[in-house]
């Protein structure tokens, strides 16, 4: 089985960068033998918060980190929910509050690592 890191930097709305990143990795986790670890840095800590409402018609990142969530594995740096005043109750279910020394295990493990 590959595996894949997506490393997300970027706040939920007003880039589409963590929308794309998103879109991709829902894609790949729907492929076979294929696995998919998302870890949310900085402002990306903010896709994982439960109770997103969003404009009709306009994309919902909690929506598509579920589908992540199903298939692989969701993980938030700490230290930046910390700074956002993000708690671990405020988190989708599946996503869980993690730490760097987790994301340097995945990165040295993955086959391939993607940046948004």
């Amino acid at each position: 089985m590959k595996t894949t890191l997506f490393i997300l930097n970027e706040a939920p709305y007003g880039s589409e960068r963590s929308y794309n990143g998103l879109r991709l990795a829902g894609a790949l986790s729907a492929l076979p033998d294929q696995q998919v670890h998302l870890f949310l840095l900085a402002d990306a800590v903010a896709v994982a918060k439960a109770g997103q409402k969003v404009p009709d018609g306009y994309y919902n990142l909690q929506l598509m980190l579920g589908k992540v969530v199903r298939k692989g594995a969701v993980r938030l740096c700490g230290t930046c929910m910390d700074a956002r005043g993000l708690t671990d109750a405020e988190l989708v279910e599946g996503a869980q509050r993690s730490t760097l020394a987790q994301l340097a295990q995945w990165t040295a493990e993955a086959n391939q690592v993607l940046v948004f």
